[in-house]
């Protein structure tokens, strides 16, 4: 079997799983609803109770649960691709930290309390915090991985710190944080997706713009030099296309952590190094991780629910710490 027909048989069976995990997103939950129900409701013939949950209520987060899972999938392979660092990912690296200290100052501050505000600031939070692990991570011999995940570990620190003292004075502010920080799908409409989607397009559009130039910077930024590609341009934009992809899922979904550092690693296991590849997976496989911890989180404590980012980063601590003691942790 060539490589390219092994590949094409992996986005197979990914779009084929992402398939699965969305009818069982609006089939699965509290409530218990039958197959034929569920499948009368997503044909159009929506009837009783039953059918206002399956389009109303499972419909706008299993719709959230693909753009947000597919965003920060996307995200964390190029943080990983740009930095040669196989633990960047937009919680380790401080990305979620920002875009979060900036939806708390327009709560606070603006009394903003929908997506379609979040978006803005988080784009903006999103972006300084990016902006400021880069300048803090690199020294005299330049950004090295090791480098950038201390700086991020700090910024995040400092961030974090940031948002709790405004919540502690502001009980009002922390009563509406709360939910949105542990990283939900509940609670958002269709509108509210639909302020994100396009900033989100946009950011994977530019993320598969650069893909062949991501395959070139792997073998070095002297030999991407010499090959005649602008490093600074490739880093740039793949800058903004995080900033994108984070401040757009994070603003929907909250400060969801490890789908961008499990997501890749996978999808290298799967496809193999070509980013091209990588981050077509990358866009089916955060999908499905996202929708899956959803669902599990449903089932599990039924009839209450545990959020989705508790179930994330459930899955994703363990990787970490296997990635931490490989004796190859240095790059990429």
């Amino acid at each position: 079997m060539s490589p390219s027909w092994g590949r094409s048989v992996t986005v197979a069976a990914l779009l084929a799983a992402l398939a699965v995990a969305v009818f069982a997103s609006f089939a699965l939950g509290a409530r218990q609803i039958d197959l034929s129900s569920t499948l009368a409701a997503l044909l159009g013939h929506a009837q009783g109770t039953d059918g206002m949950v399956v389009i109303e209520l499972r419909g706008p987060r299993t719709l959230i649960g693909v753009v947000a899972g597919a965003a920060l999938g996307v995200a964390g392979a190029l943080m990983q691709g740009v930095t040669r660092n196989p633990l960047a990912d937009p919680g380790i690296l401080g990305v979620n930290a920002g875009a979060s200290l900036l939806v708390v100052v327009a709560i606070a501050v603006f009394g903003i309390t929908g997506a379609g505000g979040y978006v803005w600031f988080a784009f903006l939070g999103a972006a300084l915090a990016t902006v400021l692990v880069y300048l803090v991570g690199t020294g005299r011999g330049g950004a090295t991985p090791l480098s950038l995940t201390l700086a991020g570990a700090a910024v995040t620190a400092v961030l974090t710190a940031l948002i709790t003292l405004v919540l502690l004075t502001d009980l009002d502010t922390l009563n509406k944080f709360r939910f949105w920080q542990v990283g939900s799908l509940t609670g958002r409409d269709l509108a509210a997706v639909a302020s994100v989607v396009p900033f989100i397009g946009v950011g994977l559009l530019l993320a598969f713009v650069l893909s062949p130039r991501l395959n070139i910077m792997a073998l070095g930024d002297d030999i991407a030099t010499g090959l005649g590609q602008s490093v600074a341009f490739t880093r740039i934009g793949a800058a903004a296309a995080v900033v994108l992809l984070c401040g757009g899922a994070t603003a929907i979904a909250g400060p969801i952590v490890f789908v961008g550092l499990v997501v890749p690693h996978i999808t290298r296991r799967l496809v193999g190094s070509d980013y091209r590849w990588i981050l077509v997976c990358s866009v089916l496989l955060g999908a499905v991780l996202l929708l899956v911890a959803d669902i599990v989180g449903r089932l599990i404590v039924r009839p209450a629910e545990l959020e989705a980012g508790l179930l994330v980063a459930v899955i994703g601590a363990p990787v970490l710490v296997a990635l931490v003691r490989r004796s190859r942790v240095g790059a990429l």
